[in-house]
């Protein structure tokens, strides 16, 4: 493999139209670039850091890579807008505009996977804005969490819970991920959950009600890829296929022995499906 001098990694900040201060790295590729630029966005109760693996085997295949805290995850601030999935679409332009990727490849996770759906399906979405998307463990609708695991994800007697290392394994563990996980996943998941604050996490998850993209993919032509573990319990794999299905451009594809969180679960197969969407691109 031909190693490139690298400029270096950077670290900044994109201010959103209602004041929201959204953290970006952006890693420049370590072999001859490919022109590629691939924007990473993580879903609820995570961070930039779930994309760790994932980040480090792109910029190895000489992609530039972005990735950014949502709103109110990580070191990104809330802004004055509520938490929402069209204003979570409009975040990841800004993001794209402020690192000039007018032809970006978006992988969004779960609900980073709203966001994407929802800037691609936007009004206000540039045409060639984007040139293709990876949709991880996501749906288009059919999100109606209950009033019960809201109160939940806001409560200060499951922060406390996941703040502890061993029983926050078990609770997450159970539910996330997929049989095969190992314990150090496991912690890592657990650490940025228990980071993401109580109220942000509620207001997360209380935003996805009443989503439904389906009719507006039908004008997404650019080509994607849906991919969901065949553990998810999170997420119903069926949903994703509807995402495909619903998608002009879309194959689905699903992962045997992994749960919701494929980004960690899975990092070479979201590489793959990165690479099928950028072996043309040049």
């Amino acid at each position: 493999m031909t190693t490139v001098a690298a400029a270096p990694a950077t670290e900044t900040q994109v201010r959103t139209d209602d004041g929201a201060r959204l953290a970006v790295s952006v890693l420049p590729p370590l072999t001859p670039p490919t022109g590629v630029t691939v924007v990473l966005v993580h879903g609820w109760g995570a961070s930039r850091r779930v994309w760790s693996t994932v980040a480090d085997r792109l910029i190895r295949l000489g992609h530039r890579v972005v990735s950014y805290d949502l709103r109110g995850h990580g070191a990104s601030s809330q802004g004055a807008e509520p938490f929402g999935i069209a204003r979570l679409g409009a975040d990841l332009g800004a993001v794209l505009a402020h690192v000039e990727a007018p032809d970006a490849v978006v992988v969004g996770h779960s609900g980073g996977g709203f966001a994407a759906l929802a800037y691609a399906a936007s009004e206000d979405r540039n045409a060639g804005a984007l040139s293709g998307l990876v949709l991880l463990a996501t749906a288009a609708h059919d999100q109606e969490t209950p009033d019960s695991e809201v109160r939940m994800m806001g409560s200060a007697l499951f922060q406390r819970a996941v703040s502890r290392p061993a029983l926050g394994r078990k609770l997450l563990g159970q539910n996330m991920l997929g049989p095969k996980a190992d314990r150090r996943l496991s912690e890592v998941n657990r650490q940025m959950f228990a980071a993401a604050g109580p109220a942000v996490r509620a207001e997360a998850f209380r935003s996805s009600r009443g989503m439904d993209l389906r009719e507006a993919l039908v004008s997404v032509t650019v080509p994607a890829v849906v991919l969901a573990g065949t553990g998810d319990k999170v997420i119903a794999p069926k949903l994703g296929r509807v995402v495909a299905e619903a998608l002009p451009r879309a194959r689905f594809e699903e992962v045997p022995d992994v749960g919701h969180m494929l980004p960690l679960e899975a990092p070479q197969t979201v590489v793959g499906a990165v690479s099928e969407l950028t072996r043309d691109h040049g």
